[in-house]
């Protein structure tokens, strides 16, 4: 990958999943930092702390997940129903305009056109900070799929890629 950056074939390397201690090991042992790092990003794990070694590292965090694939009851939640209701927005909205004030980069997932339309819809409000830190309370701190750090789900993931 370093070779196509300088080769100017790409423009960016990326990655997925890393967490601080590997992306550290990844960007101390070769010249290139990645610029971006997608990791489960969403209101019940907020990756805060992760967020903030990366922006000291100058990755840039992305969400993989932003609705957590509505796990956790993500949009029955009354406090996201109650802050979409305030700025007359659906909880979707209110999630990804959440991760954008928080500057995390969001590219949600939907097969319906009028879903994927409305997830553009996000940049015709501000939410306030107290409703900012009103989804803080919602953090677990733990992932709602699985642990990344696990052997056994690595060796699991890459033995499933190996069968692509």
């Amino acid at each position: 990958m370093e070779d196509l950056y300088k080769e100017g074939k790409v423009r960016a390397i990326g990655v997925a999943n890393f967490q601080p201690d590997r992306l550290i090991d990844l960007i101390i042992n070769n010249e290139i930092v990645p610029a971006i790092n997608q990791i489960e990003t969403h209101p019940f794990h907020q990756q805060t702390e992760t967020q903030k070694f990366l922006q000291e590292n100058n990755v840039q965090i992305e969400s993989w997940g932003p609705f957590a694939e509505g796990k956790n009851n993500m949009f029955q939640n009354e406090l996201l129903i109650s802050i979409a209701q305030k700025y007359d927005k659906s909880v979707a909205r209110v999630i990804l305009r959440w991760l954008t004030q928080r500057g995390v980069i969001v590219i949600p997932k939907s097969l319906r056109k009028e879903r994927i339309v409305e997830n553009f819809n996000i940049f015709d409000f501000e939410l306030s900070a107290e409703d900012m830190e009103a989804i803080v309370s919602l953090d677990t701190k733990k992932s709602l799929f699985f642990d990344h750090r696990d052997p056994e789900m690595v060796k699991w993931l890459g033995n499933r890629k190996l069968d692509v």
